[in-house]
């Protein structure tokens, strides 16, 4: 069953965050994973904040061919180099949650 990525970041650290944005896209894009959603208008209606108190003001949705795809993407080499950019660049929640068909 197809899967979906869903991410709720707060950017503390702009430049190194697009780095981060910049290796994650091919390394996704290598484990079938296509965007759904990449920042955009959003309303937050219920949720946690982050440590500061601000929204996490970036959402991003992919879609991968099964929760299988999107757990390998996210250990890959490729991967982890893209997110090793991300860890001190921002705050998030990343969670893979299969669609039922």
């Amino acid at each position: 069953m197809p899967a979906l990525w869903i991410a709720h970041v707060h950017v503390t650290d702009a430049e190194a965050y697009g780095k981060y944005a910049e290796l994650a896209g091919p390394a996704i894009a290598a484990h079938g994973g296509s965007f759904v959603a990449r920042g955009g208008k959003y309303v937050v209606l219920e949720g946690n904040k982050t440590r500061d108190g601000a929204d996490r003001e970036r959402h991003v949705v992919a879609r991968f061919p099964s929760v299988e795809a999107a757990e390998s993407c996210y250990r890959s080499e490729a991967y982890q180099e893209a997110l090793s950019h991300a860890r001190d660049a921002s705050e998030r929640d990343l969670l893979i949650l299969e669609i039922p068909e």
